[in-house]
């Protein structure tokens, strides 16, 4: 299978399990841990990957997944950080598509915080 171009795909796990070209930057991962920053601000230029880094930090973070399918023959996977794979609650946004006129951007940013409401909202009605 011919392998095309990954032309606005923003998602980490489309990247792979599509089979797009892709550069492995997963050593991206085992720079953030040896930082150990509390904080950590991304800036970089538009159409520079931010967003779909953070989605295969994500990826590879979450521990409500069990993806070691599409990071495998990665870089990431050959470092003793491999053991951190899956182990952390973890939620992504992203206000890539928040842009445009401000009712609008209210509407995304609305939008991307029910998702992850509806995502881990059960544990609002259990905690006492």
């Amino acid at each position: 299978m011919e392998k095309a171009l990954p032309i606005g795909v923003m998602d980490y796990r489309e990247l792979k399990e599509q089979n797009y070209y892709s550069v492995d930057k997963s050593l991206i991962i085992q720079d953030f841990l040896k930082r150990k920053s509390k904080v950590t601000l991304v800036t970089r230029p538009r159409r520079f990957g931010k967003t779909l880094n953070m989605s295969m930090m994500y990826e590879f973070f979450d521990i409500t997944k069990e993806l070691t399918e599409i990071f495998k023959n990665t870089e990431i996977t050959q470092t003793e950080y491999v053991s951190e794979m899956n182990q952390y609650p973890t939620i992504f946004i992203s206000f890539a598509n928040a842009k445009g006129m401000k009712q609008k951007i209210i509407k995304n940013i609305k939008l991307q915080l029910r998702k992850v409401f509806n995502k881990y909202g059960f544990i609002f009605t259990n905690w006492n």
